[in-house]
């Protein structure tokens, strides 16, 4: 038994009937690269074979009595793979668009808390022979890096690699006592005091802010401050997806000629991106959109346990600048003023504030924000999360079958309901657009407009150099 954070439990706390809070990764895999013999039936027998090596596959959530405190992670005594490997067989040939509306069908759908918190979903009839595997799993479960690394244990650096049958049959754990949780509680229950401390701690911060912002001196840009687009509305359930990828060394090539680095020339992207969608659809506002992007503070906590380990930072995307150099450069310059006030919030702000989140608070707020439509009657927080994941600079093969590319997709949140997220892959950068379907019905436009937008940026560094 191992009692969640309160920043994992948060994703359980704040999720409502249309804020989904799982991510999901669709992967393609190619059966015929390296000889390797695929069939569902020997791919769900791999599966099993290695979930012994990541327990926290075999883990559900068990809530606290009356919800007075945290829940506690749990070994599932009923545990069956059979409920989490589906196989889904669609007409051949299956091409992108297809793929991407099942890819939405399965992240509109909330996940089971009664059982372990991730599913596969095996699709076979692609073309070409190929099979894709759309995983998804709950945040309270996974982060960024932690999914990174629960990947290693599924996948291998070569082709039709097996692990061998653990020689220790699992017995799951007993049930915690629902009396011995509730005292529990009761005894941390003085520690929630602890919360008022944090109060000082955060009006120094903004004190300080307000101090570098009297003398001038550039930051972050500040949530609240975002201008309002299509997509910055409550949500509804349903997601659209759309995915394309990129050819990493053209990044970098930009990267080095501008001397900035890989983040900022995705956020660039993504910006340059947004704006040709927004001047399209005659919606793009004079100021540029802000970003929420997500920072990994694994290795930089002082906390010790949890899953999410994550600070997040607010970065103008410049969509407010037609030309790709100077929106580079402006990009790069903000993200630089932004490092440096993130680095003084500390990477354990997030995860202090969080741990004293009361269960049942939180859950009211959540579902009265979401009922009420609380998003589209306040300033934008910001317009959209991007997040950006360093993935393998070699091939995988994924219990066992080559790994053609992978695509990742976060939660989209009332107020921001469209998040990219990118991910490198053996040279590849593989991009992910999800959406709430009702504001950006569109979304595969998204997704095509990225190589036009690299290009631009390659010309004006190869105009550069």
């Amino acid at each position: 038994m191992e009692r969640l954070t309160g920043l994992d439990a948060s994703f359980l706390y704040l999720e409502t009937e249309t804020q989904h809070l799982h991510v999901c990764a669709l992967l393609i895999l190619d059966p015929t690269a390296g000889g390797a013999q695929y069939s569902f039936a020997s791919f769900k027998a791999e599966l099993g074979r290695r979930l012994h090596l990541i327990p926290h596959m075999r883990r559900r959530v068990h809530e606290v009595p009356f919800n007075l405190d945290h829940p506690v992670w749990v070994e599932d005594a009923d545990f069956d793979l059979d409920h989490h490997i589906r196989r889904i067989d669609i007409p051949e040939p299956a091409g992108r668009r297809e793929l991407a509306e099942l890819v939405g069908d399965i992240a509109s759908r909330p996940m089971d808390r009664n059982r372990p918190l991730w599913q596969m979903n095996v699709v076979e009839g692609l073309d070409n022979g190929k099979v894709a595997v759309i995983c998804k799993y709950h945040h309270a479960a996974v982060d960024g890096i932690t999914g990174t690394n629960m990947m290693m244990y599924l996948c291998d650096t070569e082709p039709g690699a097996t692990r061998p049958e653990t020689t220790e049959a699992w017995t799951p754990e007993p049930a915690p006592n629902d009396w011995k949780l509730l005292t529990e509680a009761v005894v941390r229950f003085p520690g929630k005091a602890g919360m008022f401390g944090m109060v000082p701690k955060t009006v120094g911060l903004m004190a300080g802010f307000a101090q570098r912002r009297r003398n001038n001196q550039r930051g972050m840009a500040l949530p609240l401050t975002a201008p309002r687009t299509p997509f910055n509305k409550s949500i509804g359930p349903d997601r659209a997806v759309a995915f394309t990828e990129s050819n990493l060394e053209s990044i970098k090539e930009i990267k080095t000629t501008f001397g900035v680095k890989v983040n900022d020339v995705v956020l660039t992207v993504v910006g340059g991106v947004l704006r040709s969608y927004l001047e399209k659809h005659d919606e793009l506002p004079d100021r540029s959109l802000i970003a929420s992007v997500p920072v990994s503070v694994h290795g930089q906590s002082r906390h010790a346990d949890g899953i999410n380990k994550v600070s997040s930072l607010f970065s103008e995307l410049g969509t407010d600048i037609a030309d790709p150099a100077e929106r580079l450069r402006k990009v790069a310059a903000a993200n630089q003023h932004a490092k440096e006030e993130h680095d003084m919030i500390g990477a354990d702000f997030l995860q202090d504030w969080s741990k004293y989140a009361p269960p049942n608070t939180f859950q009211l707020a959540a579902r009265v924000y979401s009922s009420l439509k609380l998003a589209e009657h306040h300033p934008v927080v910001h317009n959209l999360v991007v997040s950006n994941v360093p993935g393998p600079p070699m091939p995988l093969y994924f219990l066992g079958i080559q790994v053609d590319a992978m695509y990742p997709f976060g939660p989209v949140f009332h107020g921001a309901g469209l998040t990219v997220t990118v991910l490198s892959n053996n040279g590849d950068l593989d991009f992910g657009f999800i959406a709430c379907k009702e504001l950006v019905p569109d979304v595969s436009a998204l997704a095509d407009a990225v190589p036009a937008v690299i290009d631009e940026l390659l010309v004006a560094a190869r105009e550069l150099e």
